[in-house]
């Protein structure tokens, strides 16, 4: 069982920076790989990236290649999602998850945090 909480978003103008985080409590944290989605308004949850427990492979959405990164840290049972040169198509509200396997279907995906907002102004 794992509960997820994410923290870190807020407003930004295009071009800025935000470092999303989640912590994880339960002691399966670093057997999970970690994801995060998602969700524009007006529109449903879609994959931006996601990690293996070994901090080893990462996957990413195709929009968010080259400008996101996501790491882990499992001393602290945390991911983090840094990202860079925010546009507008950015703004959503943001959500972690874990899952067996890096993958980029929500669906596989077994917990969920409750989200956090952010808001890109152009």
């Amino acid at each position: 069982q794992l509960h997820l909480v994410e923290s870190g978003g807020g407003l930004v103008q295009t071009g800025g920076s935000l470092r999303l985080s989640c912590v994880a409590s339960g002691r399966a944290f670093n057997r999970h790989a970690m994801g995060w989605f998602r969700q524009p308004p007006g529109k449903g949850r879609e994959f931006v990236a996601a990690i293996d427990w070994s901090d080893r492979n990462t996957n990413y959405a195709e929009s968010v290649e080259g400008r996101f990164t996501i790491s882990r840290d499992n001393a602290k049972n945390e991911v983090y999602l840094q990202m860079n040169s925010l546009i507008p198509d950015d703004t959503a509200v943001y959500y972690c998850a874990a899952a067996a396997a890096t993958y980029s279907r929500s669906s596989l995906y077994d917990y969920w945090g409750q989200g956090t907002r952010v808001t890109v102004s152009s």
